[in-house]
């Protein structure tokens, strides 16, 4: 739309200059400028009356300078940034929830803003068109009545609908119109906005518009309504082909020249000049809270590189766009007595240079690098220098200075060491610095129309005429730069290491998976899963494929927390380099903010059972049933052995019979990638708990034992299926009282899968298909079972989530991690 637009905009002023734009922004009185300025600061006062009215409907209290404050900074980006419904109430949501508001709540009053916004224009529109005839030739001109009343129609039937006391059925919901004075006063509200709103403009229109200002207000709401349904960011291109086509000014470039300079006006003063100001308020606040431990959060760390990103991708495009355009005279003569035109050349030239690494810099800081955080440091200052050396530009150097000043204090949030080089760039990235370069290139085409290209005009250097060179030599730097630092990615050579990990990785990791918390990170000891370490060894995760799917099992493993976090932007780049989708498995909730940077979304898939050595006994009534069976098995003989790993090796030939006779007498084969399978060079690297009844072995299981005595497990667990009745349950128990006089915390009896997942209507769909499965499912796996067996324990259950990208993949990621789990799609489907 915005691509549409601006061609649009250069066809219907394809005789204006941008010097007679300038000209005519030129001879704008002060007293006109600020009284723009003053109504427009009337009309941000109006816009704090939507918020303020709304917390008066929904029963809430706020003071009303902060009330003020939190409209203005969501006013002044949602007008600036488009889509006003996600963009301020995203805004509204990260000030009003600090201020007690319940998201229902802060829901409710959004609504009643968006509506009140809306309900004004339709109404101020319709009236407007029933009052004003439009000017003959444009589309709405035969239909002016027709649409006029069915635009004033809605408004009134909002009014009206108050005096119906009685709650109205919208599908699901039940919705109780406000009184008709309240719906009044929300119209009348919305109607102000946007009267102050074409006051703005209609003040910076120029003498010859010939038009009064109910004429000029029919034309300005009906494109406004244009631009706000196109939904480009702040209706950039559509609002200005409108208003041209509207007043007749496309044949007339004595016309339109001024229109145009009152549109830019428009822009920097209604749109521009707040962002800038909400901008600072926003930095200025969020800069302060680095310095409050207590605000660093999982949702307060994935929103700052991310704004950082943002402000950094537009300053590089404010570099761009003004080495497109020409210096204002008067500030080019104080240079020429003050610099050589060589340090104005170079100057202009880096300027345009460091525009463009800034749009590639921006990515670096979503991606939390090191690296891009210092460099676009530097090169915001060296811009806000560069700036003032091109053209006393102090407008943008106080920018990139701002800018610089808030970033300064925010290094922590950038803890990545990672190469920029390395960071993949999405599409989305790479169409915004095409889009970015690409308005730039335009400017510098409508900027310097009017003068004839030649081959000589890229050597030609002068303070005054050389305008257009310098834009075409920074067009053509900025491009190299784009250019070179795209090839220096492109040849970067990738290291992608698929193979199973060496006997040298599996060394290397033992120290790292018997330190850590959770004994889980034994599974890397199988040997099935690659393993993807950190630059310096400090910590590991584990991973394998299945079709278009890369998935962990489990959380990085390490004890440095930069470390673990690091790895895992790490592998989501090394899925995005090979066209990969990456899951996390079975994660444990306090890693979750780990996912939640990358832009990860969270799959409750099950719970985990761990026991609490500490409080575990077979005292009560409750444990009657379990203790008469372990007292029985202990009288008919059997006893727990604890055998040490380098002691395994040799009862291997033994424990083979076992497990082979149990698969076939459940009909099953091993599983792999979440749980262990009988494989020697697995079994010898763990401890092996054995029961015997007499000299011969009747159950077996591999242990994971943590070093620091914080959790202990088990993982392949065989029995002969001619053993007597309660095995498994002796197993367990004997082994939780050992862990338990070992000085163990915890035992660790693992997952049941879609375990409290609820089925309630207001859950997500995926927790209500989980319960639908886990209650219909017994035929395909034991699910209800298996929580039931592991519940007699008495185990603390704690959630386990899966961290998927969004998107539409969700169903083959889902079909891709149960063939993993289950060694293949057949297995998928076997009980």
């Amino acid at each position: 739309m915005l691509v549409l637009a601006l061609w649009g905009l250069r066809q219907l002023a394809r005789h204006v200059t941008y010097h007679e734009i300038r000209e005519y922004v030129a001879s704008v009185s002060r007293t006109r400028l600020l009284l723009a300025i003053v109504l427009t600061t009337l009309g941000f006062g109006v816009m704090s009356l939507y918020d303020r009215f709304g917390l008066q409907a929904i029963g809430k209290s706020l003071p009303w300078r902060r009330v003020t404050l939190i409209s203005f900074i969501s006013y002044a980006f949602s007008n600036a940034v488009g889509m006003s419904f996600l963009v301020s109430g995203s805004i509204r949501y990260r000030f009003y929830v600090q201020n007690g508001l319940s998201t229902a709540e802060i829901a409710k009053l959004v609504l009643y803003c968006t509506l009140s916004f809306w309900l004004g224009l339709l109404a101020l529109t319709g009236v407007t068109l029933l009052i004003v005839p439009l000017p003959a030739g444009l589309p709405l001109s035969d239909w002016r009545i027709t649409v006029a009343v069915a635009l004033t129609a809605i408004p009134l039937a909002w009014i009206l609908g108050g005096f119906i006391r009685k709650p109205i059925s919208l599908w699901r919901w039940r919705v109780l119109l406000p009184r008709p004075l309240s719906a009044l006063r929300q119209v009348l509200v919305g109607a102000l906005d946007w009267w102050l709103a074409a006051a703005v403009m209609y003040v910076l229109m120029p003498d010859s518009l010939h038009a009064g200002f109910g004429h000029f207000l029919a034309i300005f709401v009906i494109a406004q309504i244009v631009g706000l349904i196109s939904h480009v960011p702040g209706g950039l291109g559509v609002f200005e082909t409108v208003m041209l086509a509207g007043f007749h000014a496309t044949d007339d470039k004595h016309l339109a020249a001024p229109i145009l300079g009152a549109l830019a006006m428009f822009r920097v003063v209604y749109y521009l000049m707040p962002l800038c100001a909400a901008t600072m308020l926003v930095l200025q606040r969020e800069a302060r809270g680095l310095r409050q431990q207590s605000l660093w959060s999982p949702w307060f760390n994935s929103l700052l590189p991310s704004f950082f990103a943002g402000l950094t991708l537009v300053s590089g495009a404010v570099l761009l766009f003004s080495g497109a355009t020409r210096a204002l005279p008067e500030r080019m003569a104080i240079l020429r007595d003050v610099l050589p035109l060589s340090v104005l050349e170079v100057s202009h030239l880096l300027a345009s240079v460091i525009g463009m690494l800034l749009l590639i810099l921006a990515r670096g800081l979503q991606r939390r690098l090191d690296a891009a955080y210092w460099v676009t440091l530097v090169l915001l200052v060296a811009g806000a220098v560069l700036s003032l050396l091109k053209g006393i530009d102090y407008e943008e150097a106080s920018l990139l200075g701002l800018l610089a000043l808030a970033l300064a204090p925010a290094h922590r949030l950038f803890y990545r060491r990672a190469s920029l080089f390395s960071t993949n760039f999405s599409v989305g990235w790479i169409v915004a610095i095409l889009a970015v370069f690409g308005c730039a290139t335009w400017l510098v085409m409508f900027s310097y129309k009017h003068v004839d290209y030649s081959n000589s005009l890229w050597w030609e250097f002068s303070f005054h005429e050389g305008g257009a060179p310098r834009a075409l030599r920074a067009l053509v730097g900025a491009a190299a730069a784009g250019l070179l630092f795209a090839l220096a990615a492109l040849i970067k050579p990738q290291r992608l290491r698929r193979a199973p990990p060496s006997e040298t990785e599996l060394e290397r990791a033992l120290p790292l998976i018997r330190n850590f918390h959770s004994a889980q990170a034994h599974l890397a000891l199988m040997g099935d899963k690659r393993l993807l370490f950190d630059a310096d060894g400090k910590a590991f995760l584990m991973y394998d494929t299945e079709g278009r799917s890369w998935v962990t099992m489990g959380d990085p493993v390490g004890e440095d927390d930069d470390a673990r976090r690091e790895l895992v932007w790490s592998f989501l780049e090394q899925c995005e380099r090979a066209g990969g989708w990456p899951v996390f498995y079975q994660v444990s909730p306090e890693d979750l903010d780990m996912y939640l940077e990358v832009g990860m979304n969270l799959l409750k898939i099950g719970e985990e059972a761990r026991v609490r050595l500490e409080d575990f006994n077979l005292d009560g009534k409750s444990k009657k049933t379990l203790r008469g069976t372990i007292n029985k098995l202990g009288r008919d003989g059997l006893r727990l052995e604890i055998v040490p790993a380098d002691a395994v090796a040799p009862l291997l030939p033994r424990l083979k019979a076992i497990s082979d006779a149990w698969l076939r007498d459940k009909n099953a084969r091993e599983k792999r990638f979440s749980l262990g399978a009988f494989d020697p060079r697995y079994l010898v690297r763990t401890p092996m708990a054995l029961v015997w009844q007499g000299e011969q072995i009747v159950a077996f299981a591999n242990l994971f034992l943590c070093e620091t005595r914080e959790e202990a497990s088990l993982d392949l667990m065989r029995f002969v299926p001619e053993g007597p009745s309660g095995l498994m349950d002796f197993l367990f128990v004997e082994l939780m009282q050992w862990a338990k006089r070992e000085g163990y915390r915890w035992f660790n009896l693992g997952m049941a899968p879609l375990a409290g997942l609820t089925s309630r209507r207001q859950a997500p769909l995926w927790n209500r298909f989980g319960a639908l499965v886990f209650g219909r499912g017994e035929r395909f796996y034991n699910f209800q079972g298996l929580q039931r067996y592991k519940d007699k324990f008495d185990p603390e259950w704690e959630p386990r989530y899966m961290a998927v990208p969004g998107g539409i993949a969700l169903p083959m990621i889902l079909a891709n991690v149960a063939s993993l789990i289950s060694g293949g799609l057949t297995g998928v489907v076997r009980r």
